[in-house]
């Protein structure tokens, strides 16, 4: 799918949810490596939370290559999700890592939110316009974001670091 401008949007509508401020929910949708623990666990979740989880799982597939989770068996899957058995390579600077481990946070309570995404200094490295920062947006603002931004690192790998994990 292309913008106005004719930017590649990252869409996957199959397994989405709706719903209204404020409401929690408890159907699981999504695919399974994208999804968050407290949907896995089958708790309500708030769905802005989810959607922090799943921007950071794309964040890391974007920046590393690779997902952060992955298995052959949906259940070894499921375990490391819960437990956030991950590790980010080397290659990864300072601030995309720490941005992706507060955005792969277990604990719906103590993750990252979109506004302190916004703020954080790995996204503030390039001007946004303060439109974008509209929470109904958000989503769309970060993938963006996490596009142009992965262009330079692939860029910065390729010149200058190995492919090694």
């Amino acid at each position: 799918m292309l913008d106005a401008n004719k930017n590649i949007k990252i869409v996957d509508f199959s397994l989405s949810n709706i719903y209204q401020p404020g409401d929690l929910l408890k159907t699981a949708c999504g695919s399974p490596c994208y999804a968050a623990p407290e949907m896995i666990a089958g708790k309500n979740y708030v769905p802005l939370k989810v959607d922090v989880w799943s921007a950071g799982i794309t964040l890391f597939a974007l920046v590393c290559g690779y997902l952060p989770f992955e298995d052959l068996s949906t259940a070894e899957l499921y375990k490391k999700i819960l437990i956030g058995d991950f590790e980010i390579p080397k290659f990864v600077s300072p601030a995309a890592s720490d941005l992706i481990k507060k955005m792969l946070n277990v604990d719906p309570e103590t993750r990252v939110n979109f506004e302190d995404i916004f703020e954080h200094p790995w996204f503030q490295q390039l001007p946004l316009d303060p439109e974008l920062l509209d929470e109904s947006k958000a989503v769309s603002v970060i993938i963006f974001f996490i596009q142009n931004r992965v262009y330079l690192y692939r860029w910065f790998r390729l010149t200058h670091l190995s492919w090694s994990r």
